[in-house]
């Protein structure tokens, strides 16, 4: 990865339906990935967008009484409408219906065609339009159903254009076997690495059934596969989106995907960028489904789970945080509404917003709100701060959200520790004990300072109600920030409305 650049992308989402959360789900991941690396003084680009093309969105418009178009308008609107209420500080918002990104798939194609890598032939298998992909007998589920919706699938035979994908197998088990990270978790890469040693059979690129799609340049009769007009918009974006130079991010530093569409990226999408002769990804992660009831969530099952009402209740940035810390990132996780309330009020409510609190009114109580000098006689914290800061970096390397916020947790409940083991109310009864409650009162609000700057990127509207309590400047969020004791001496601390109140009932 740059040391100076960082490049993030989710997948774009297809607008066949609203967003539940397990959209909300990648576009939380990338943006707490975003707001890491910008924390590092990184110059970041964190993309996100809406895939609007191909059949399923063809027959949901027609089943609406929409055009295509105004389908796709209406719904990507929303999937930018719920970036805003998750607070995702994505830097720009992709459409591949924007005529820039239709006129670079083009070009790029052309250029594929011209060397070769292109050619017409007739295709005949099971189709399943929800995923618009086809699937081979072996991979049908019982009565040829899709093994990913559980719908039947369609067999579909046309003239199409090919992409010999066949022909980069080795060249793709060399970049494997040459970059064993670049697919995480370790099992995910295991599975590509295996889809490509097993063999791969040339791609079909394009369509002639459907109308609703990027024309093929060389043969306007027939549209580009959406998968291949969808996957090259992380590079068509940097072109139009980013600014004049954008292509200085490329390559991607990080994408992040779910694991249904490992093959999409990990084989079909570096087999297109070696083709067009475009430097490859970094690294992809790939993380697991958002579950409800053991099931992952999908309009096709009816088992979604509305997000809305959480935000509505608890707040984003508590949904936020039991996302990255209840669902282990790489691994599926079950979302309940059980879960959520007891991370919020058990964690959220009494383990942080608490020891704020307490901090916050002790210093009122015994220091006229000014909080004291270090007096030197902690050793302990500032050692474990820095020690969890390096492991917090560290699992951002190798993108595990999830340690990240369990290391910085472990601070939240050392700093709790220190309250129980020193005791300032008895302290302050003793007039002999100056020293001693000044030290521990600097300790806990230098350790929440540098405890709200670490969970930024995760809950970055109450960590900078947090500061702004301390007295310090909500905005100074950087990895420097986060040193213990920078700035805390002779701050003045200012009582706040709990971080996390108490919410009476509970969503469903």
């Amino acid at each position: 990865m740059s040391h100076d650049r960082f490049y993030i992308t989710t997948p774009i989402y297809y607008v066949n339906a609203d967003p539940h959360v397990g959209h909300a789900y990648t576009t939380i991941m990338a943006d707490i990935f975003a707001r890491h690396h910008r924390q590092r003084g990184e110059e970041v680009f964190f993309l996100t967008g809406t895939d609007e093309h191909g059949a399923k969105i063809a027959r949901a418009a027609e089943a609406a009484g929409h055009t295509p178009k105004a389908h796709a308008d209406a719904l990507s609107a929303r999937f930018r409408d719920l970036g805003r209420v998750l607070e995702a500080s994505n830097d720009f918002f992709i459409r591949t219906t924007d005529p820039k990104h239709i006129a670079e798939v083009q070009r790029l194609l052309a250029v594929m065609h011209e060397r070769g890598d292109i050619y017409k032939g007739s295709y005949g298998g099971w189709y399943c339009t929800p995923c618009e992909a086809f699937y081979v007998e072996g991979e049908l589920g019982d009565g040829n159903t899709c093994p990913i919706h559980g719908t039947p699938v369609e067999w579909l035979e046309e003239e199409n254009w090919f992409f010999r994908l066949s022909a980069y197998r080795e060249r793709l088990l060399a970049h494997f076997d040459a970059h064993p990270g670049w697919v995480v978790p370790g099992p995910r890469y295991n599975e590509a690495r295996r889809m490509i040693a097993d063999g791969l059979e040339d791609l079909s690129i394009s369509r002639s059934q459907i109308s609703w799609g990027v024309p093929v340049p060389w043969d306007p009769k027939q549209v580009i596969y959406v998968w291949v007009d969808a996957l090259f918009n992380y590079w068509t974006a940097l072109g139009y989106g980013a600014g004049p130079d954008g292509e200085r991010f490329w390559p991607p530093d990080l994408q992040l995907m779910a694991k249904d569409i490992l093959k999409f990226h990990a084989v079909i999408w570096p087999a297109l960028l070696m083709a067009a002769e475009i430097a490859l990804p970094e690294r992809l992660a790939v993380h697991g489904y958002v579950l409800k009831g053991g099931e992952k969530m999908s309009k096709t099952t009816g088992n979604l789970v509305d997000p809305f009402p959480f935000i509505a209740d608890y707040g984003i940035d508590a949904l936020r945080y039991y996302l990255s810390r209840e669902i282990r990132f790489g691994e599926d996780g079950t979302f309940s509404a059980e879960g959520f309330e007891a991370r919020y009020t058990g964690e959220l409510a009494n383990e942080l917003g608490n020891l704020l609190n307490r901090t916050v009114n002790m210093i009122g109580r015994y220091r006229d709100g000014v909080i004291p000098a270090d007096r030197g006689l902690d050793t302990e914290i500032p050692a474990e701060i820095a020690l969890r800061t390096d492991e917090i970096i560290a699992a951002f390397n190798t993108a595990d959200v999830t340690r990240a916020v369990e290391t910085a947790w472990v601070l939240v409940r050392a700093l709790n520790r220190l309250v129980e083991q020193r005791a300032p109310w008895a302290l302050a009864k003793d007039p002999a004990a100056g020293d001693a409650l000044d030290q521990v009162l600097f300790t806990l609000a230098a350790g929440l300072k540098s405890v709200v700057v670490l969970l930024w990127p995760v809950i970055p509207g109450s960590a900078e109600r947090a500061l702004s309590s301390l007295g310090q400047d909500p905005a100074a969020v950087t990895l420097s920030d986060a040193i213990f004791g920078t700035g805390v001496a002779g701050a003045r601390v200012t009582a706040i409305l709990p971080l996390f109140p108490r919410v009476e009932g509970r969503p469903e």
